[in-house]
């Protein structure tokens, strides 16, 4: 490995490797991040290289293992440059065939994105819906880089920014970029980094740590992740970029042990970076010190608010404590420090190579730049999704994300995580931002994005968060530990049918109580499901209190399946399927249900093909 001394060797290292990568024909960029892997891409490497190795083709075709390139319902995802074919669900025994059709300069049609609505076959990224609407300026460095490669990363242009602000930026100017590009924390309340850096740097002390919050633990979510697995060494820039303007000689990545491949690529980029001299003493010979280590989180949801995850890297507890001193003036081991989350580190050299007027024309008055959200649940196009601030729900749910999966309607979608909310379709057209989100009653959190359709229960969600916020809760304060327990009892009898409706007052009375009274962020927004569902969907509340019923049929205690003989053909598929025996038929002939033997689990239901089974 070459070690850099200065700026101009980093520049001459980027062009020899420049001039190396021109040397192969093709590329074939694999996608091997979680979401991949969990579909078998790792076979697919290897059954590529194989390939490779087998034709002759090694010198002419590249392969290159990425991150994920987002499209996570789709993989594994090869993509071919030059040309940008696009490749999915590529299985090994597929191997053969893909090399031999990039090698003849074919594409393979079977393997192209087809189009649910069109049914057409559409060769490359832009031309697919899913990656079409998308502004792709995080996520679209996945693909160009392989994680566990620098020299990849600085072929790419990677620490180019770190050399322009050692080379002719001082401190405070770094700090004014930040500041005028308008870049807010992407970890959830959204402060500006301007402003905190400024704070850390005006902090007294000689001594100053910069940390990076990967603890992304918010279900339904992996933007961090995903960022952190597939191009740690952007991170790693930001960082170095953000300790220079703050004075800081020391950093962390905070990461949570659920993500082993996140941990095992920043650990291998801080070790190239340190090998190549860009992390240590002296750093391209501008007399800036800098070093970073990993600190590993035990999975704690608590540990994402800042001064829980400092106690966390001391040794302690991982509780929060009060905040009437900022952390940017005394947080770990009492000295200033700077946190941010990992979309808001990797913004940072986008915004020094390209300017900040650059990232402050995308995205809104108030809400700048780009926003990556996780697409879950109940919708035909799952993955990572990377829109300007200011594009509305319903953009990123129909137009990216295809609806509703199996053609049912969508009812709502939570965003913002566990401390978020829940809003309807008929608030789909509220633009994306900080402040939009907040005044619904949500908010952009860290950005899980939850679509739920019309067989989701509004009751249950706000019973699933209550019991997730709850066992997830410190219990360092009265009003979280306490008032908490107190709303999942009063939603637990609203769902099993003990309801009574004096409760729905008493309910939002404590919600209050526990959003003003709690010590930290985890208390003071654990009431927005809630708060949130009791706004938009009381009527749902209400049925389950006055007529017993739940109309989506996932509260067990309120729910009679039926069959509609009108309906049922008699395939004996929910038959087959009942695990109880409650279902009997001939067939072709109609079924019954037998509610005295059924356990309401709702299998019928899912499995039936004809929908004749409803909820009384």
């Amino acid at each position: 490995m070459p070690h850099i001394t200065t700026p101009h060797e980093l520049t001459d290292l980027r062009s020899k490797l420049s001039i190396r990568s021109e040397k192969a024909s093709h590329t074939l960029a694999i996608c091997n991040g979680t979401g991949c892997q969990a579909s078998r891409s790792a076979p697919v490497v290897e059954a590529l290289r194989e390939q490779l190795s087998e034709q002759g083709l090694e010198e002419r075709i590249r392969i290159r293992v990425t991150g994920c390139q987002g499209f996570c319902e789709q993989g594994p995802v090869v993509v071919v440059e030059p040309g940008d074919t696009f490749y999915c669900r590529v299985a090994p025994e597929d191997a053969a065939e893909l090399v031999s059709s990039v090698s003849q300069g074919n594409v393979l049609e079977r393997l192209l994105y087809v189009d649910p609505v069109s049914q057409e076959r559409m060769p490359t990224e832009a031309d697919i819906p899913f990656f079409r609407a998308q502004d792709r300026v995080l996520l679209g460095q996945n693909r160009r880089v392989d994680p566990c490669s620098i020299d990849d990363y600085i072929a790419a242009g990677g620490y180019k920014a770190l050399a322009k602000v050692l080379t002719g930026m001082e401190p405070e100017k770094v700090i004014e970029e930040i500041k005028a590009s308008g870049l807010r924390g992407r970890g959830g309340a959204g402060f500006p980094t301007g402003r905190k850096w400024a704070s850390c740097r005006a902090a007294p002390g000689d001594l100053r740590y910069v940390i990076c919050n990967a603890d992304e633990g918010d279900p339904g979510a992996y933007m961090d992740r995903c960022v952190l697995e597939g191009n740690p060494h952007l991170v790693i820039e930001g960082m170095l970029i953000g300790a220079w303007a703050i004075g800081a000689g020391a950093g962390y990545i905070y990461v949570r042990k659920e993500y082993p491949l996140a941990v095992q690529n920043a650990r291998t980029a801080i070790d190239q970076a340190r090998a190549y001299g860009l992390l240590g003493r002296n750093i391209l010979d501008s007399g800036f010190s800098f070093d970073l280590e990993i600190a590993r989180g035990g999975g704690a949801f608590v540990c994402g608010e800042s001064t829980a995850l400092m106690a966390s890297i001391e040794g302690q507890v991982g509780d929060p404590s009060p905040k009437d001193i900022h952390t940017v003036e005394k947080g770990l081991w009492n000295r200033p420090t700077n946190l941010n989350n990992v979309e808001t580190w990797a913004n940072v050299p986008f915004i020094i190579n390209n300017g900040a007027d650059w990232f402050a024309a995308k995205g809104t008055e108030h809400s700048k730049g780009t926003k990556i959200f996780a697409l879950t649940g109940r919708i035909k196009n799952t993955g990572l999704v990377e829109v300007p601030m200011g594009t509305s729900l319903r953009d990123i749910i129909f137009d990216i994300g295809g609806g509703a999966a199996n053609g049912t309607a969508v009812k709502a979608v939570q965003t913002g995580g566990p401390s978020g909310g829940c809003l309807p379709e008929s608030q789909f057209d509220l633009p994306v931002d900080f402040e939009t989100l907040s005044e619904a009653g949500s908010m952009v959190g860290s950005g899980g994005m939850v679509v739920m359709d019309e067989r989701t229960c509004m009751v249950d969600v706000a019973k699933y968060f209550l019991e997730f916020l709850q066992e997830e809760s410190c219990g360092s304060c009265a009003p979280c530990r306490i008032g908490l327990s107190r709303m999942l009892e009063i939603v637990e009898d609203i769902a099993e049918g003990r309801g009574r409706l004096e409760q729905i007052d008493l309910l939002e009375e404590l919600a209050d109580t526990v959003a003003h009274t709690s010590l930290c962020g985890l208390g003071k927004t654990a009431p927005n499901p809630v708060l949130s569902t009791l706004r938009y969907f009381r009527d749902e509340f209400l049925s389950h209190i006055q007529e017993q019923k739940c109309s989506a049929g996932v509260c067990r205690a309120l729910t009679v399946y039926s069959i509609e003989s009108e309906n049922c053909d008699g395939c004996g598929v929910c038959l087959r399927g009942c695990p109880v025996g409650a279902i009997s038929g001939a067939k072709k002939e109609p079924h019954v249900i037998d509610p005295e033997i059924c356990t309401r689990c709702g299998i019928c239901r899912s499995e039936c093909k004809s929908d004749a089974i409803y909820v009384n």
